[in-house]
């Protein structure tokens, strides 16, 4: 492949975005998140499941730009604990058990994200404190 080529491919890449976050809509504005739990989400969810991605260098090169830009995209569509305002009452306890049983089964994070990014690998001490949090709220949420 020519340079010029290559150069092209990366100046086509769809946009990588980091949406304006609305603090109040956020789930650690609407729920209690636990010290564990938040470093978790911090450290393994953070650039899949929010808006404040931290895109690295090799999301500017194409063709992986465009997967890691699909692997964004997808999973702020699925779980975005930026805009936690925007689940309803049907769709917030699932999203929560959710978070506990893909984790459990190490299906979250994806391989291929905790290939390029090491500290994201989850823990049993990781899972036991997410799955101790999204249980506390399910058990808030069937109390009210």
């Amino acid at each position: 492949m020519t340079r010029r080529f290559v150069r092209g491919l990366s100046v086509a890449r769809p946009a990588r975005t980091n949406p304006p976050t609305e603090p109040a809509r956020t789930t650690m504005s609407m729920a209690h998140v636990t010290p564990e739990a938040h470093a978790v989400l911090e450290r393994a969810c953070r650039d899949c499941h929010s808006n404040d991605t931290r895109w690295p260098w090799y999301s500017n090169v194409a063709p992986i730009s465009w997967f890691v830009i699909d692997h964004v995209n997808h999973g702020r569509r699925h779980f975005n604990y930026s805009d936690w305002a925007q689940y309803d009452r049907d769709q917030a306890p699932r999203l929560i058990k959710n978070i506990c049983e893909m984790t459990r089964k190490g299906e979250m994070p994806i391989a291929s994200y905790t290939w390029l990014h090491p500290k994201a690998r989850l823990m049993d001490r990781d899972i036991v404190a997410l799955c101790e949090w999204t249980d506390g709220l399910l058990r808030e949420a069937l109390n009210h």
